[in-house]
């Protein structure tokens, strides 16, 4: 009886661990786009911007711009954990856009 208290205890905690363990995903900036343009994470994951392209870039949360990178330099980066889905873009070259999605 113990040892299937035990088991069932042990399996109980690895799962719950495994569902809430954030991960870290990456976005290049590289020929003036966001790659991939759209990125799909759980909530509390962190992104990482990296700017492999010629040109500053900056990563700016388009409706109400509510969070926003500085200007990130060409081999710089900038990173964030995500809470909710959001389309962002770069406000120095504004036709560069891009998506996350919180998945539930």
């Amino acid at each position: 009886m113990y040892l299937l208290f035990s088991m069932f205890l042990l399996n109980s905690c690895s799962s719950a661990s495994e569902k809430t363990e954030p991960k870290v995903h990456t976005v290049e900036i590289k020929e003036m786009k966001f790659q991939p343009a759209e990125i799909s994470v759980q909530k509390g994951d962190t992104i990482v911007w990296i700017n492999k392209d010629f040109v500053a870039h900056d990563v700016t949360e388009e409706t109400t711009h509510a969070w926003s990178s500085s200007v990130i330099p060409n081999g710089g980066s900038w990173s964030m954990a995500v809470t909710e889905s959001a389309d962002y873009f770069c406000t120095i070259h504004q036709v560069m856009k891009g998506k996350i999605v919180v998945e539930e």
